[in-house]
């Protein structure tokens, strides 16, 4: 009787949670609806029926799935459809349908990134595959982005295979306890050897990142690579050492030195220019931007009544800034709490395992990094880096990378372990 109450309390908490994404949804539309700038009410139709069914058909599909919490797919339909919203209305409203083929895709990526990782011991073994994954991904860029450049140009599309790189970085430096018993002595340092591997690809894709001038992501890698080795010099019952995290922070703080003093000639003016003296050169977009939000105030101009859809990036590197003109500041900084929300779920719905732990904390420091460096660089307190804003930023490789790091989040609070079974076989005069 007890666990019957419970499932029906749960299932009531699941209606009440839909309940409250369609309610947002529809009250979003309505703004559009009321406040909006658009030429024909049909655009507004046409955006509000693809959010609302999409909403009912993610509902529908998700009920399908066995999981042990859906907290985290019920918030991601609502950032996915807020998303599309925001995105249908920069300049005018109307539906973005490219937007939103991306984000159904990064709805079914998702899915993907945890069937891939609910398994921990499968998961982990999968590590090898994940380092030649890396390898292979760098002699694709290599060979076809040509330019020393990141991205793919596939007829009108563009991808950045860059991208999946993360997920499979979060997954070598996920650890399990066993893998951190084992230690054996590289010259002067004993440590588990994934350690050493996780130290050296991590390294390499930095310094791959550099060589193809794209050092907005180089925070993202380093984050995640950072947090891995708090992990695995702080875990459980292991012997807490002053002196490596002492090494490490110096480590830390002589590579960012070093990255100030040796970085090129055009990042170096990023980082001391004058926006204001300079507004119709390196300042432009970021006067730009801070002119917008300050227009846009709390509560906006109304959406589809911006003016920073004319400058380059408002959908992407300044999307921040765009929402915050049309929606209000509220509207962009709450968007960002829904994120931080959902990577929060991971410390209602704790990881079973230690593997699953240090996966949450490597999906959690890709984001947190992401959209710290997208939300200072739209409001001038860092130069701009071309990261994009998880799931706001308009960008189809983003957004399925996004969808599968959040997937693996899922995956730590849904676990499937599968037990291997040993047959023992009975001693003479043993029954079976």
């Amino acid at each position: 009787m007890a666990a019957e109450k419970v499932k029906e309390n749960e299932k009531l908490s699941y209606f009440f949670i839909r309940l409250f994404v369609v309610l947002t949804h529809i009250v979003l539309l309505l703004n559009v609806y009321l406040n909006g700038t658009y030429d024909d009410v049909a655009a507004v139709i046409i955006l509000s029926a693809f959010v609302i069914f999409s909403d009912i058909a993610y509902f529908m599909i998700l009920g399908t799935f066995t999981q042990d919490t859906y907290t985290v797919d019920y918030l991601l339909v609502l950032i996915a459809n807020i998303s599309l919203i925001f995105q249908s209305c920069f300049g005018g409203v109307e539906f973005n349908l490219k937007h939103f083929i991306t984000l159904t895709a990064g709805m079914i990526s998702c899915h993907a990134g945890y069937l891939f990782t609910r398994n921990s011991f499968k998961a982990e073994k999968f590590r090898p595959y994940c380092y030649a994954g890396i390898a292979v991904l760098m002699i694709i860029i290599f060979l076809f982005a040509g330019s020393r450049s990141m991205w793919i140009r596939i007829g009108g599309f563009s991808v950045q295979p860059s991208e999946f790189m993360k997920p499979l970085l979060v997954m070598i430096c996920a650890s399990s306890l066993s893998s951190q018993q084992t230690k054996k002595k590289y010259w002067i340092i004993r440590t588990a050897p994934n350690n050493i591997g996780m130290v050296l690809i991590s390294a390499l894709i930095i310094a791959f990142q550099w060589w193809c001038r794209d050092l907005g992501s180089i925070p993202t890698f380093a984050a995640v690579t950072g947090c891995a080795l708090i992990n695995r010099l702080c875990y459980p019952k292991a012997a807490f050492s002053k002196r490596k995290i002492a090494a490490l922070a110096g480590a830390v703080l002589a590579l960012g030195f070093a990255a100030v003093r040796f970085a090129p000639a055009y990042v170096k003016d990023r980082l001391y220019v004058d926006i204001w003296a300079d507004q119709y050169g390196n300042g432009y977009q970021q006067c730009r931007a801070l002119i917008a939000m300050a227009e846009g105030g709390w509560l906006g101009k109304g959406p589809g009544a911006g003016r920073l859809s004319n400058i380059a990036a408002y959908d992407t590197d300044i999307v921040f800034s765009s929402v915050s003109e049309e929606w209000g500041l509220l509207a962009a900084v709450l968007f960002v709490i829904l994120i931080v929300l959902m990577l929060a779920t991971s410390l209602i719905n704790t990881p079973k395992c230690y593997y699953h732990g240090t996966i949450a904390v490597g999906v959690t420091a890709v984001f947190v990094v992401q959209m710290s460096l997208n939300i200072f660089g739209s409001c001038n307190m860092i130069p701009f880096t071309g990261v994009t804003l998880p799931f706001l930023s308009n960008g189809g490789t983003s957004i399925v990378t996004s969808g599968f790091l959040i997937g693996m989040l899922k995956a730590t609070q849904s676990p499937v372990f599968i037990r291997n079974i040993v047959e023992v076989e009975p001693e003479r005069g043993e029954k079976p």
